[in-house]
């Protein structure tokens, strides 16, 4: 048995604007963290964080575009684990951009987290942090 994180975001703007957020690796990095994404199903790529060995977290996500469809919907994978080799997370994040007559909305699922008591915390942190940086891009986007 797994959890998910699911969690709706809304912009007063189109889904192309929230879309290159989602797959610019420069706007990504204003958000998130440092990658090297490239939207191209079959991409291997990484974001780096800093580690955070109390979590088992070495601070590098390992990641593949699985699924793409420009300016609505976008899955990659995103392992990670305390060192190169070792995957303790293997899980899927999905992005759902659903336009609306006012903006987009934004829908966000990171599913395959196991329900042992150290994922579980893992899985609480990484939900309130989701919420943490996907803020950020309503700031952005009104900065544009």
């Amino acid at each position: 048995m797994t959890k998910s994180i699911k969690q709706t975001f809304f912009y007063s703007h189109k889904p192309e604007a929230v879309w290159e957020y989602l797959t610019k690796p420069e706007l990504i990095a204003q958000w998130l963290m440092a990658n090297d994404f490239k939207p191209v199903v079959g991409h291997d790529f990484k974001f780096t964080a800093r580690p955070m060995p109390a979590f088992n977290f070495d601070g590098i996500i390992y990641c593949k575009v699985l699924e793409l469809v420009p300016n609505k919907k976008l899955v990659y994978s995103w392992k990670g684990g305390p060192k190169p080799g070792t995957i303790t997370l293997d899980s899927t994040v999905e992005w759902t951009l659903v336009p609306k007559d006012n903006g987009t909305e934004l829908l966000l699922e990171h599913h395959g987290f196991a329900t042992d008591d150290a994922m579980l915390q893992i899985f609480t942190v990484m939900d309130a942090g989701w919420k943490q940086n996907i803020a950020k891009v309503a700031e952005l986007l009104k900065n544009r």
